[in-house]
């Protein structure tokens, strides 16, 4: 099992937490490695924008994706929009992405509020003992 930091806009957030959001969605136009150190089983530490960790979640399927086009993406938001419930400006930022990630969770727990000191922009890190921001000692 592995530990990741996931960081969510406000309403993305508020969403997951509400149960209306069901998949978290990541789409790149260049491969990123951490993508394959995602798995079925892995904890999610969910942190707002700016914000403090304010819940925690466990992948309950994973689907990635390579190779990519505009009409695969299209296909993406028919077929799991209704759980991931990106806005149409979201999916058009995303028409041009190769490769992609789609995570279903499980097991949503609000926390209290845990701040943490990260100083770039990363929005996925797959976390270790070591560059944790205390997060993984805290469970």
């Amino acid at each position: 099992m592995n530990y990741h930091l996931v960081i969510l806009k406000k309403p993305y957030l508020d969403a997951v937490l509400a149960g209306r959001k069901t998949v978290e969605s990541r789409f790149y136009q260049t491969n990123q490695k951490w993508l394959s150190k995602v798995g079925v089983g892995d904890k999610l530490f969910l942190k707002v924008t700016s914000g403090p960790v304010l819940a925690t979640a466990i992948i309950d399927k994973v689907k990635t994706f390579d190779n990519l086009t505009a009409e695969k993406i299209k296909e993406l938001k028919n077929q799991f929009n209704h759980q991931i419930l990106g806005d149409d400006q979201y999916w058009n930022e995303k028409r041009n992405s190769r490769f992609g990630i789609l995570c279903r969770l499980k097991d949503i727990q609000p926390i209290p509020p845990k701040f943490i000191k990260k100083f770039d922009w990363r929005a996925w890190v797959v976390l270790n003992k070591n560059d944790s921001f205390g997060l993984i000692d805290s469970i």
